[in-house]
């Protein structure tokens, strides 16, 4: 079974205007035969997709990302059948926007996880067959704790990095009982700051408790940049996964326009290797990096790995690096 990450998908703003005139297939650029490769396709959709709603007004907040909802037919395009929505920016045009982006997942058949009408909703993990697997996907956020879902109130199933919190205690429980109903549990993390090519010190021990609790893997997102992997127990930590579609200003040191396609092969159950495609955002598109930009991409990754205990085979015929595990 393959299974394939990338990280925040950002639709809205310039790269809405452009696809009022270009195909949906436009944001992929020439990703989509990596994409073809995989059984199942997963992302952090870092914008509502939706017409209708207002921007959110009830708390501070600077940036707002919409984006049209025929263009759900983007995510059809590069066939993403899983997309967390526990981020900062799933109600940036408050209830009514989120509520009809539920409606449009639903009917392109994109499963979802990390937001809801309550907190009940907003833990559910999705649950999908891959054969005669079965694949959890929890998704929870330490970011925006204003949209935080409760009893009866919408929002996202928002989980502080602090293992001592009643929250975080709630998620291990979470990550527990739904390991014990699937073969392979994802859990994806929209956490910490923007920058750094470090994982704030917090986040080891949490990821591990995670995967202690029975979670397979770590999905992170919400840096702007991709971080390390760990393997711990056998059981990788996707620390970041960086920005993979968007219209940002770039960085000149922290490089937010390089990213990688995350491509996770699992055998029965435990992952087997990683093989990691270099890419970079041109054109408000995804694209593969080729020479030099690749072999540079590849190398931060691979020192990056490194400082984690974790050693990354760089192929320069395929442009990659490969991560074996078990």
């Amino acid at each position: 079974m393959k299974l394939l990450f990338v990280g925040d998908v950002m639709l809205g703003r310039l790269v809405n205007e452009v696809l009022k005139r270009e195909p949906p297939v436009y944001p992929w650029a020439d990703t989509l035969p990596v994409f073809k490769q995989a059984d199942l396709r997963f992302c952090n959709l870092e914008c509502v997709l939706s017409d209708i709603g207002q921007p959110w007004s009830i708390t501070p907040k600077v940036f707002h990302f919409r984006s049209d909802a025929k263009n759900i037919d983007c995510l059809r395009a590069a066939n993403i059948e899983v997309v967390s929505l526990a981020n900062n920016h799933t109600l940036d045009f408050e209830y009514e926007a989120m509520f009809q982006m539920f409606k449009i997942l639903d009917q392109a058949g994109i499963s979802f996880a990390g937001a809801g009408a309550d907190l009940a909703a907003a833990a559910t993990p999705a649950i999908l067959k891959v054969g005669r697997a079965s694949l959890g996907f929890l998704a929870f956020s330490d970011n925006e704790p204003d949209w935080e879902a409760g009893l009866k109130i919408p929002g996202i199933f928002y989980v502080p990095t602090d293992k001592s919190d009643l929250r975080a205690k709630n998620l291990f429980r979470l990550v527990k009982e739904t390991k014990e109903k699937v073969d392979f549990l994802i859990v994806s993390a929209h956490w910490g700051p923007n920058w750094g090519y470090a994982p704030p010190a917090e986040h080891l021990p949490f990821a591990h408790e995670l995967i202690d609790n029975g979670a397979d893997l770590i999905f992170g997102h919400s840096s702007h940049v991709f971080r390390a992997i760990e393997v711990y127990k056998d059981k990788p930590i996707l620390y970041s996964t960086g920005n993979f579609i968007d219209d940002y200003a770039v960085d000149e040191i922290e490089r937010n326009d390089e990213s990688l396609i995350f491509m996770v092969e699992v055998e029965k159950g435990t992952v087997s290797q990683i093989t990691l495609y270099p890419t970079l955002i041109e054109n408000l598109q995804a694209r593969l990096a080729s020479g030099n930009e690749a072999e540079n991409i590849c190398l931060k990754m691979q020192t990056l790995c490194a400082e984690m205990q974790t050693p990354a085979e760089w192929h320069k015929k395929e442009k990659l690096l490969r991560i074996s595990i078990a």
